[in-house]
């Protein structure tokens, strides 16, 4: 298991950030580039959750997860697996996005992930020895995009 406290900013406002981590449009893997297409699904999308599938590929290996998607807190997304390919479900990320102290964002990230196979295992170990760089990298190339076509 791997749990870690992430921080990073953004010039976005909150509600833009909070619009992004909740868009389960077409355009969703635009605006987050580490989600593949061919990989990303849509089951349903309500007021304050969804149910979405959604993951990586690369050339040999492909992650993906199905998980639960909860913003009924103010400023806060959460996405709790349901399903996954290598992680185990009751594990997942929180995002709490409060105003800047210069404008913009500060988010806040609880990565909380458990690997349920050898691709998982390997993954979530990864990502806790590079202290999450991968998943801020990933969050912040997606917060630069909106950022730079005024999305989001």
């Amino acid at each position: 298991m791997t749990t870690l406290e992430l921080d990073l900013d953004s010039a976005l406002p909150p509600e833009r950030v909070i619009a992004a981590l909740t868009d389960f449009t077409e355009h969703r893997p635009d605006i987050w580039p580490g989600i593949s297409r061919e990989l990303y699904k849509v089951y349903e999308v309500g007021e304050k959750s969804a149910l979405i599938r959604e993951g990586t590929k690369s050339p040999g290996m492909s992650v993906w997860a199905k998980e639960r998607y909860d913003w009924s807190e103010p400023g806060t997304v959460t996405w709790t697996v349901e399903e996954s390919n290598f992680a185990e479900p009751g594990h997942g990320v929180t995002a709490r996005v409060t105003p800047g102290e210069r404008g913009g964002s500060h988010i806040h990230l609880t990565y909380d992930r458990v690997g349920k196979n050898l691709k998982g295992k390997l993954a979530v170990f990864l990502i806790g020895k590079t202290k999450g760089r991968p998943v801020v990298a990933s969050f912040r190339r997606g917060l630069a995009g909106l950022e730079h076509e005024g999305r989001g």
